[in-house]
């Protein structure tokens, strides 16, 4: 088993030192993908089965034309639980290399950590593969400028993980903003409240097998480190593996506040947070206020000690404000009485949320995969959302104001 751990660390480094020093006419070399038509299978391989990868999966074998061909985990319990779930048909494999191998593998789920994104999906688009990689696509900014130019250079079809894109209810709140229902939009607050005490606990509840996983492997490129169950089950909470809540959550968020206000990136963010509860690095309680060109601001608050209220967005205009999130989109127009007993009118329009945005967002890219088309959260929108998540992070380490150059992508002051 060591000799085989070995080989596979000497293979991953080489190929991913190629893959990280391709330049783009290296990138015209890609292997040759298959052209699907319209009643054709689709051959998966899925490279991360933890929870959300599992999840993917079966969102993606909900559709009948997929056939789950490999799963890849560096933990034999993830592997072996993928693999029952797919069916017997589904190889399994150490060493996600070895999935890109395969040339009957048309397009690969990528649900590991973070910090492992940027490397599976270059490689995955240098194979000739189509990649459904889920949020955030990158682990720092500069990681994200090399992933979207891989990609563009690749001409490979890559879906990013901000289901709302997809949504019906979240669809139709852009339109409503379009159409200028809610007036002239000045100050958007948003919100992610999780138990993390009573759901994920940071108390590790499923003791991990080591001598069933392996831990070289996961950790990649990030500073050689001893295993704890902390990290690997908590990863999202430690800088050299995740970014915090605010690459977690906020992703999804500001990624529709900035589709619906037509604009890309941030001018400046402030933010502050601490640990209050957890003993991991990122901050269990954080706050962070964005301005954005097109004269308005966003503010995002978040904290893992209470459930009450979950996540939601809420666009406040001169005419009306729009509060929207996963279960339901309503419009409250301004200058009408409110209603008894409360400080708010009636909506005038209300919309229950039916079913999981995830499975129009895997149609929405089956489809594409076919068509040739850009999908709803193409690689770029993938790395505008995940670039203003990190923003708020370097202003965070920095403790001040910070102003950022977007056409340099870097800190102006």
């Amino acid at each position: 088993m060591e000799k085989q751990k070995s080989q596979l660390t000497r293979r991953g480094f080489l190929s991913g030192t190629m893959a990280a020093g391709a330049s783009l006419a290296a990138l015209g070399g890609l292997a040759p993908a298959r052209v699907l038509g319209a009643n054709d299978r689709v051959r998966l391989g899925v490279v991360g089965c933890g929870g959300r990868g599992t999840s993917d999966m079966r969102t993606f074998m909900g559709n009948p034309e997929v056939e789950v061909v490999a799963v890849c985990d560096v933990y034999e319990p993830h592997r072996l639980r993928a693999q029952k779930i797919a069916g017997s048909q589904a190889q399994t494999y150490l060493d996600y290399h070895q999935v890109l191998d395969r040339q009957d593998v048309d397009a690969v789920l990528i649900a590991t950590p973070d910090h492992w994104h940027k490397q599976v999906l270059l490689d995955t688009v240098h194979a000739g593969k189509d990649a459904y990689c889920e949020k955030p696509i990158m682990h720092s900014i500069p990681e994200g400028v090399e992933e979207v130019a891989a990609v563009k250079a690749s001409g490979r079809v890559v879906q990013t993980g901000t289901q709302q894109r997809s949504w019906p209810h979240w669809i139709l709140g852009k339109q409503l903003v379009d159409d200028g229902i809610l007036g002239d939009v000045t100050f958007v607050h948003t919100y992610w409240y999780q138990d993390y005490l009573a759901n994920a606990g940071w108390t590790v509840k499923h003791p991990i097998n080591t001598a069933q996983l392996y831990w070289k492997m996961w950790l990649g490129d990030a500073p050689d480190q001893p295993f704890t169950e902390e990290k690997y089950n908590h990863w999202r909470f430690f800088w050299d593996f995740g970014g915090g809540i605010l690459t977690d959550l906020l992703t999804h968020w500001i990624d529709v506040i900035q589709w619906y206000m037509n604009q890309p990136a941030p001018m400046t963010a402030t933010t502050t947070g601490d640990l209050y509860l957890m003993k991991w690095q990122c901050p269990d309680t954080i706050t962070a206020a964005y301005e954005y060109p097109g004269n308005f601001m966003v503010t995002y608050t978040g904290a893992l000690n209470n459930g009450i209220d979950d996540g939601g967005i809420e666009f406040r205009g001169t005419k009306a404000t729009l509060k929207i999130d996963r279960a339901h989109l309503a419009v409250y127009p301004q200058d009408v009485p409110n209603q008894p007993g409360k400080f708010y009118p009636k909506p005038e329009i209300y919309v229950r949320s039916e079913g999981d945005g995830t499975i129009d967002h895997v149609r929405n890219f089956l489809d594409c995969m076919k068509s040739r088309k850009s999908p709803n959260a193409n690689i770029e929108v993938g790395f505008e959302a995940a670039r203003a998540s990190w923003i708020g992070n370097i202003a965070l380490k920095r403790g001040l104001k910070t102003v950022w150059n977007v056409a340099e992508e870097k800190v102006a002051s």
